[in-house]
């Protein structure tokens, strides 16, 4: 019984050591994967770095600037009207504007995870951008002086930018995209704004912008003329009022002003991704209030609301760019439509105008929306105001004095969503644009047919009118109409 158990402990003792030997081996041949593919990250990467600062030697090629695109502006704006109650005109059919979901791409990323470096004397740098005080990681050696006159001053520069030491300030920089729900445009100009805040050399700051641009995952290119060195950005988006270069068919923007001819270099980057000016979220920026401003409905005396708004929002928007979707002019009023209006301005907005139209049926919750924005605003054309076209996002309707049709009609599709939540479309007739409404419930009056859907048209220019009225003198056979996202 004794030598039994003595032959039992021994094949245990022999399972056992078994057992930890393939554990190790296991361990052993997991950790020589994980290096290896680390070490392979590492290599392509490295790789990719190399061939990039090569290119920057030499890959430089002459192109010639293209004017800017200008909004198309040849109708006549029609002007205001007050409300006729004219004879109803036959349904109008339109085939809608399609416009693929906006927000379906996510944001640009890096190609490979750009990961934590363990250097505990990398100081944090300070910026302000719009408000929001925002600390990246930058190391001394980040704070470039590059002479753009020079091909092997810039490599280096890149060179210099390309080691772990930057790792983190890149980890910082998208970790402050997605606290502040930065879209790409807003991203870039934080970038723009913290580089130059930190290098004292405007060719270095370009440089580093670009680098952690393109590190980001987002398409760009350098370019330099003989004293300056550039970035160009490319975008998903046609962009009107700046100036591009085509290089390879794609478009790209300069982010300051540049020469008409320059040189640029076509040097690509793995899964590099246009930029996109679609504005899916709130952007969190400063929560300084603007002034506070009443506005209050002509007919209906209940009907009277408060607005103030974030500054530094209006600030930003002040500066953003206008642009269009696969080449269609119209679509550039559905990029301000889809745009959400932040929290604080719900919050002080939104009480008041449901209280207006609690318990209240669809049609009379519009019609009291539609004559709150037809009689609360003052309409003036904008070369009057700013001397050029130019749309407002919702907000700035809120807070200019000051607003024409295709604010109107921007502000009232965003009530309608967000209130009532029905679907609601951007309606142009050469020289005016209107709305049109789905509504759940009978609602009579002059129609739409986008599509398949019967829409009711609500023009919150034609002062006075009720749901379904559709001002008079209006080019029919011209219509165009793009359902809004809700």
């Amino acid at each position: 019984m004794k030598h039994s158990c003595l032959r039992i402990s021994a094949v245990l003792s022999v399972i056992a050591l078994q057992a930890n030997v393939s554990a190790q081996s296991f361990a052993d041949k997991y950790n020589d994967f994980r290096n290896e593919a680390r070490n392979r990250h590492q290599s392509f990467k490295d790789e990719s770095n190399r061939k990039y600062i090569e290119f920057l030697k030499y890959a430089w090629d002459r192109y010639e600037g293209k004017a800017p695109m200008q909004m198309p502006n040849d109708d006549t704006p029609v002007p205001p009207q007050p409300y006729k109650n004219n004879d109803s005109v036959k349904p109008v059919s339109i085939a809608p504007i399609i416009v693929n979901p906006l927000d379906d791409n996510p944001q640009p990323k890096p190609v490979e995870p750009v990961r934590e470096t363990p250097l505990h004397d990398t100081p944090y740098f300070t910026t302000d951008f719009y408000g929001i005080e925002c600390s990246v990681r930058l190391p001394e050696n980040a704070r470039l002086k590059v002479n753009a006159n020079s091909s092997d001053a810039i490599s280096d520069g890149w060179k210099r930018l390309s080691g772990e030491t930057m790792n983190n300030a890149i980890r910082d920089c998208l970790e402050i995209r997605i606290r502040h729900n930065l879209c790409d445009w807003a991203y870039l100009s934080f970038l723009d704004k913290l580089c130059h805040d930190f290098c004292s050399d405007t060719n270095g700051a370009t440089l580093l912008t670009a680098f952690i641009y393109c590190r980001s995952g987002y398409q760009m290119r350098l370019a330099k003329d003989a004293t300056k060195l550039y970035l160009l950005y490319s975008s998903r988006h046609q962009i009107y009022g700046k100036p591009y270069f085509v290089v390879d068919g794609i478009y790209f923007y300069p982010l300051n002003s540049t020469s008409s001819s320059i040189n640029i270099c076509n040097a690509t980057f793995k899964g590099e991704t246009p930029m996109s000016l679609y504005i899916g979220k709130e952007q969190l920026l400063g929560e300084q209030l603007t002034s506070k401003r009443k506005i209050k409905s002509g007919k209906y005396p209940s009907v009277i609301a408060e607005s103030q708004i974030p500054q530094k929002l209006i600030d930003f928007f002040n500066r953003y760019p206008a642009s269009a979707i696969d080449g269609n002019p119209m679509t550039r009023w559905a990029m301000y439509a889809n745009t959400p209006l932040a929290s604080s301005t719900k919050e002080i907005l939104y009480p008041s105008l449901k209280e207006a139209i609690r318990d209240c049926d669809e049609a009379t919750s519009a019609n009291k929306l539609l004559d709150w924005v037809q009689t609360g605003f003052v309409y003036e054309y904008d070369d009057k105001v700013w001397g050029q076209d130019r749309a407002f996002f919702a907000e700035e309707s809120l807070y200019y004095p000051y607003c024409d049709c295709e604010d109107r009609a921007i502000l009232f599709s965003r009530l309608v969503r967000d209130l009532l939540d029905l679907d609601v479309a951007l309606v142009y007739y050469p020289g005016h644009l209107a709305t049109a409404v789905k509504f759940n419930e009978s609602v009579g009056g002059d129609a739409m047919i986008i599509g398949e859907e019967k829409f009711i048209v609500c023009d919150p220019t034609y002062i006075g009118a009720p749901v379904g009225a559709q001002m008079p003198g209006l080019k029919h056979d011209k219509v165009q109409a793009i359902v809004l996202e809700r």
